[in-house]
């Protein structure tokens, strides 16, 4: 499960704007590589929308099916907003939505394969 946390206005490369919707996976503890210490975080990811803000706006702290993995993809240049140091990543976090649970059903046929001739069978 994944809950909605904010959103964003983006603009496309043909100019129009549009609002993602930033998601937010469950509380995950990391442990530092430099000191040891863990730390709570979670997985955030944005999701492209046809909403307009009125409805980003309503739709924060709703949740969603589904989860955030990583996604390996090609280098590129990322500022640090805290520090505004520029680093390269090589991946980004995307949210995949649940598979919705289908019920197998389960039909029998005749021994030819016709499904007809074994209802006709059954009559």
């Amino acid at each position: 499960m994944v809950r909605i946390i904010n959103y964003k206005q983006r603009q496309a490369e043909d100019g129009r704007e549009f609002f993602v919707l930033e998601v937010a996976g469950g509380i995950e503890m990391v442990q530092s590589k430099e000191s040891g210490q863990f730390y709570a975080t979670s997985k955030k990811a944005n999701i492209p929308s046809t909403f307009d803000e009125e409805t980003c706006k309503a739709l924060i702290g709703t949740e969603l099916p589904g989860h955030i993995f990583k996604q390996e993809v090609e280098p590129y240049p990322y500022i640090v907003k805290e520090t505004g140091e520029e680093i390269i990543l090589s991946h980004k976090w995307i949210y995949e939505p649940e598979e919705p649970k289908r019920a197998i059903q389960e039909t029998k046929f005749s021994k030819n394969g016709s499904l007809e001739e074994l209802m006709e069978q059954a009559v």
